[in-house]
């Protein structure tokens, strides 16, 4: 029997990396899942991907508008739905001096405030029993070099999961954190940096990793696939770090 047969997931920043890898990962096991990303175009090919399970809102997680538009495709399609994962964000690495106030606002807004509205609409609409995943970062609770901002919108969440994790246990809706390491996925070109360097950040990340490699989004999506479905059934409030060992060196 597949381990999500008959539930409904929603996956922000669902049309690649972790995110896509993820809807795949959760079709295969049987769900229907909703993808919701910035680009129509990626929305569109990553549904066509997917397949007849799958289907997509195209908006941005920092506008609660998005958020609105998800629940109610939600519950007019579905009813109701089973898994929620916060996936989608943004970050820019810099030194703090560099950081602007734009700079700052768009990581917290696609990190922090895109999560709890995010969570926030679509509460209601979870059956008792589901699963929360909110998508954080080893980066909270080890210090890398231009991620000062970044690290702070993910502690955020961090805590926003903790509160969740009590306030929702007469539900059993269980809310846990996913933590991954340096991953090879479309990200490590978006990170501000000059193109040059994506060699050299993965050369140097495999070096840092006691596995000896990146992560890859299907690494991470198996975590996922284990916190969504009932091997988790006991299991809530917990950071689960997907790092090849990364936060032990």
């Amino acid at each position: 029997m597949n381990k999500l047969d008959k539930r409904v997931a929603v996956i922000t920043g669902g049309n690649s990396g972790i995110g896509l890898a993820t809807a795949r990962t959760y079709i295969q096991a049987g769900a229907q899942v909703v993808i919701v990303g910035r680009r129509g175009d990626a929305i569109e090919a990553a549904v066509a991907e997917l397949g007849g399970r799958a289907c997509g809102v195209t908006g941005d997680v920092a506008d609660i508008e998005t958020h609105d538009r998800v629940a109610t495709l939600v519950s007019e399609r579905f009813g109701k739905a089973d898994i929620y994962v916060a996936n989608a964000g943004g970050i820019r690495i810099q030194p703090s001096a560099e950081v602007t106030p734009a700079d700052y606002d768009m990581q917290f807004l696609a990190n922090a405030r895109g999560t709890f509205f995010g969570v926030q609409r679509i509460m209601p609409l979870l059956n008792d029993g589901g699963s929360i995943i909110l998508v954080s970062s080893i980066a909270t609770h080890k210090v890398l070099d231009g991620h000062a901002v970044y690290g702070g919108t993910k502690a955020a969440i961090e805590a926003f999961a903790r509160s969740w994790a009590l306030e929702l246990k007469d539900r059993r809706i269980r809310v846990n954190v996913l933590s991954p390491g340096p991953t090879d996925t479309p990200i490590i070109g978006k990170l501000g940096l000059p193109a040059e360097a994506a060699p050299m950040i993965e050369e140097q990340s495999a070096r840092m990793i006691p596995f000896g490699r990146m992560g890859g989004a299907d690494d991470l999506a198996r975590a996922a696939l284990f916190l969504a479905s009932d091997d988790s059934r006991f299991v809530t409030g917990v950071n689960l770090a997907v790092d090849g060992g990364l936060t032990l060196a």
